[in-house]
């Protein structure tokens, strides 16, 4: 692990009377993807699950955004989530649910196919996913994607 992870006490139901317990929330971070740059974290892990931050096109070594169009962006959104789930032991195959944003949805094809080397090739169940369109993305990327993942 190239930094720290910090853990805290969630508040959450339990099935016991509705009592209120406590579950270790842990933040996830490495210097493989881009620094979270405001008041959240790469990624957040309760029990089983993982909560991944949306990821754009930033290459994590310059922090800049990569050059070339949605293919080249989606692909290093992609392998920044990969960077994400490994610091926390898990990889894309265990990635339950995406959403995706997308700046203009005329992307959503090219986008798809590499999401599809990722996240559904041959052989696997790929994850639930929303995808929608927005009006911006930070640093005027194409693309962003979330993911949200849990330990087998």
């Amino acid at each position: 692990m190239d930094s720290p992870r910090g853990t805290v006490a969630s508040p959450s139901m339990s099935g016991d009377n509705g009592r209120m317990t406590f579950q270790a929330k842990t933040a996830i971070a490495t210097k493989e993807a881009p620094a979270a740059i405001g008041p959240y974290s790469q990624a957040i892990r309760v029990g089983d699950m993982l909560f991944a931050s949306g990821q754009v096109a930033l290459d994590p070594a310059t922090g800049q955004l990569v050059p070339g169009g949605i293919a080249e962006q989606t692909t290093r959104v992609l392998e920044n989530i990969k960077a994400v789930l490994g610091e926390a032991g898990l990889d894309l195959v265990h990635v339950v649910k995406t959403t995706v944003f997308l700046k203009s949805m005329s992307d959503f094809a090219a986008m798809n196919e590499i999401y599809a080397k990722y996240l559904a090739p041959a052989g696997t169940v790929p994850p639930a996913r929303s995808t929608v369109a927005v009006a911006g993305l930070p640093k005027d990327a194409l693309v962003e994607i979330e993911v949200i993942a849990k330990e087998s």
